[in-house]
């Protein structure tokens, strides 16, 4: 199963097309569909073939009964025959080309996300919380991680190169407290099931969220055991229900899981690369959910107010944006972006992104509900955002809470997590 369908596409080529435009999308849909003219063509033949084949096939036997000369007919049904084997061959290959380029079409834009080719068309549409003022010039986040000894990026290239931080002391300490306190959050007063899933994960799990065939180049692979490290625990978690029909009384079904994120961020060298800000290998708590098709556009809203809790029980300010088509991702069909405030860099950094794929990756996985009213089962709409990640966090929480003195004040939803509330040089 492939999202799209190609029945789909056929119905609403005009729809889907501007959709890819929209999304600034180089991908073709006339090499699909003439694929698909094709495969249809090769399977009215193929009718044909077949037809004809009995037909001979009972031509040959009434012959036979009454002492004929079958040979002719023998002969006939003999081309019939290679004939068939030939188009059952070039329907094999046209269907391999279309289940290969399928893959490569991406998620239809949503009617209400705005317009735009790139993030400069994004519309902010919330901003919370105060920039933090300070009457000292503060310090960045690698300049206080280094003074507290939070964190060694020098011996960290020993273990395995540049991207790969080396949290150390309270440093370490910090990011298991955050790690906790989203976990523990999430659970208690979002109501979200918290799995520990794998961090590796195969081939198809990959295709199923949309990671792969796209963004290979942008994932670490392990090739003798046909599997990847996980970008995001939205692939393990989402996969959770491959091949699954979950009752409707058990919608919507909400996870929080922690894990480590691997990204070879290809194509992305010289951008943003100092300290914690763009790193290959860092941790998030993601939120997955499977929810009714009627529901999605509201539970997204709600994936968004439980990410953003994180950022308002810390005390950061933040601000949401809500993408533009060219900026939305492969299989959103709609997204929200969490950026909080760096005060040393002057700027916002994204520490969640929140999307609907309606049943983009359901259709890909399987994924169904059955519906009460009908009996049937139906695609189900997955929806996943970080809450959060933890690198830009980590560099947001320590500039926003340096003091004067060089010392770190927590905020106090951390203080149960850390056992303190200012973190200093020990």
């Amino acid at each position: 199963l492939e999202m799209l369908s190609l029945k789909y596409i056929r119905e609403n080529t005009g729809y889907v097309q501007d959709s890819l435009t929209q999304k600034q999308s180089q991908v073709s849909i006339s090499d699909l569909l003439e694929f698909d003219i094709q495969r249809r063509n090769c399977l009215k033949e193929v009718e044909v073939l077949r037809a004809e084949k009995n037909q001979v096939s009972s031509s040959i036997a009434e012959l036979k009964k009454g002492g004929g000369n079958a040979k002719a007919d023998i002969a006939a049904m003999r081309i019939v025959s290679n004939r068939i084997k030939e188009v059952e061959t070039e329907l094999r290959k046209i269907e391999e080309s279309i289940a290969n380029d399928i893959y490569y079409v991406p998620n239809i834009v949503h009617s209400s996300v705005p317009l735009g080719k790139d993030e400069t068309s994004n519309l902010v549409i919330k901003k919370w919380g105060e920039v933090p003022d300070f009457s000292f010039e503060p310090k960045d986040h690698l300049k206080l991680g280094e003074d507290l000894k939070l964190f060694d990026f020098k011996r960290s290239v020993k273990m395995a190169g540049a991207g790969f931080p080396l949290y150390t002391g309270l440093g370490a300490k910090l990011e298991r407290a955050l790690i906790n306190f989203m976990l523990d959050y999430h659970v208690t007063k979002h109501n979200y099931t918290e799995l520990f899933p794998p961090f590796l994960a195969h081939a198809e799990a990959m295709q199923n969220t949309g990671q792969l065939p796209k963004f290979k180049d942008d994932m670490y692979e392990i090739p003798e055991d046909a599997l990847y490290c996980i970008p995001t625990a939205e692939v393990p978690v989402t996969n959770l229900h491959q091949g699954e029909i979950i009752p409707e009384a058990e919608l919507p079904k909400k996870y929080a899981a922690y894990s480590a994120c691997f990204r070879r961020e290809a194509g992305s060298y010289g951008k943003d690369t100092r300290g914690l800000i763009r790193v290959h290998q860092f941790n998030k708590v993601e939120l997955v959910k499977f929810v009714h098709p009627d529901d999605s556009y509201k539970e997204l809203e709600t994936l968004l107010e439980n990410a953003e809790a994180i950022l308002q029980a810390l005390g950061l300010h933040y601000r949401v944006l809500e993408l533009c088509s060219g900026d939305l991702s492969f299989s959103a069909a709609k997204c929200y972006d969490l950026e909080v405030w760096s005060p040393a860099e002057n700027k916002y950094l994204e520490v969640s992104s929140c999307s609907n794929f309606e049943n983009f990756q359901a259709r890909r996985s399987n994924i169904r509900y059955r519906n009460n009213s009908t009996g049937k089962s139906e695609l189900i709409h997955t929806l996943n955002g970080s809450g959060v990640a933890t690198p830009r966090l980590m560099v947001a929480l320590l500039e926003t809470y340096q003091q004067e003195d060089g010392t770190i004040k927590l905020p106090a939803a951390l203080h149960p997590f850390m056992n303190m509330d200012i973190i200093s040089i020990s």
